[in-house]
């Protein structure tokens, strides 16, 4: 499935507005701005994101997954690699680069919340806008290879097809740190949102 440019240019403006809403956030949390920047969205068959992930995530891989069902449902996660999650804990907890070197509860706390703030305001806005109505499980964090973080993905007993596949990253105290989004779809739920997306001015139109 390729994505229009009319598509892509729509998922980047929700997106957008979603990561916005997340940065406003963690910048309010932490008392430094943040930024939270966009540069690429896709769509990538499940099949697919094993070579896509590799050729940026090397080692282990931190994910928040968070799984959502209602009219679309899926499973949403954030990921970053060993590096960029130590890095922003050091850079979120205003400690020293380096401070942290493990997955300390500390860290396992700050990525949770990270998480848990960007999946929210993302999904939350798609929702409002899109006039989709989700259910959202507890975040989850799991700390894998790129192999075993794609056998954990589900969508209840609905079989996963795609993914949209979201190239982000933070900066921060003049800092950078590459990232991932992951939604993960079945055909049924992509068709749905992308027939949303598709109607996007008329339903930003039709918002109070």
């Amino acid at each position: 499935m390729i994505l229009t440019h009319e598509q892509k240019d729509n998922l980047t403006e929700l997106i957008n507005i979603g990561f916005s809403r997340a940065a406003a956030a963690l910048s309010e949390l932490t008392g430094d701005r943040i930024l939270l920047e966009v540069p690429k969205v896709d769509i990538v068959p499940v099949e697919n994101l094993s070579y896509r992930l590799n050729l940026i995530s090397e080692g282990e891989v931190t994910t928040v997954h968070q799984l959502f069902s209602g009219e679309v449902n899926g499973d949403a996660m954030l990921i970053l690699n060993r590096s960029g999650a130590l890095l922003l804990t050091d850079l979120l907890t205003e400690s020293e680069p380096g401070t942290y070197t493990s997955f300390s509860s500390t860290v396992r706390e700050v990525l949770l919340e990270v998480g848990n703030i960007i999946l929210n305001s993302c999904l939350g806005m798609f929702g409002n806008l899109l006039k989709v109505h989700f259910t959202f499980s507890m975040p989850e964090l799991h700390i894998d290879n790129v192999e075993e973080m794609l056998l954990t993905l589900h969508i209840g007993e609905n079989r996963v097809d795609y993914a949209l596949l979201i190239f982000m990253g933070f900066s921060l105290k003049e800092k950078f740190i590459a990232g991932n989004l992951i939604i993960v779809l079945g055909v049924s739920s992509l068709s749905k949102l992308l027939e949303k997306v598709d109607r996007l001015d008329d339903l930003m139109f039709e918002q109070p």
